[in-house]
């Protein structure tokens, strides 16, 4: 299964922000397994390392999203998907719609958010860290 991760999941692993740390690490490690192909965006990590350093110094930000860029797949923004998210009407948010269109492109079956409310106009499941570990990872 190809999930894509938002930047607020990979925010919430780089600064250890509980509760929400328990599920978005497990989802994260995912990127190991064999069953599951785990993409972001630059978008994404340029988000998640501007979190990371006003907690953390700079070189410790940045090697926390070299860690993540060796390790996760990337989802390009490509002028395809900059142009799909300004031609698409219902998307209000032009950060969203880049997210999403990289997702699409990458043919990710879901997205991970702690902000689904964003992604209302996607057709393609969206879902809460632990709304996907219930679904999915649960045994």
């Amino acid at each position: 299964m190809k999930i894509f991760l938002d930047a607020n999941i990979l925010v919430s692993v780089l600064n250890k922000e509980y509760p929400l740390f328990t599920y978005s690490s497990r989802i994260l490690s995912l990127a190991d397994n064999k069953k599951f192909e785990v993409f972001t965006s630059p978008l994404c990590l340029a988000i998640a390392f501007y979190f990371a350093e006003k907690k953390h110094k700079n070189k410790l930000a940045l090697n926390k999203i070299k860690v993540l860029a060796t390790n996760l797949k990337i989802a390009g923004n490509t002028p395809e998907t900059v142009l799909k998210t300004v031609n698409n009407p219902s998307i209000h948010d032009f950060e969203d719609g880049l997210e999403y269109y990289a997702a699409t492109a990458a043919k990710c079956q879901c997205i991970i958010t702690e902000d689904k409310n964003d992604f209302y106009f996607s057709e393609i499941e969206v879902l809460g860290c632990e709304e996907f570990f219930e679904k999915y990872l649960k045994k």
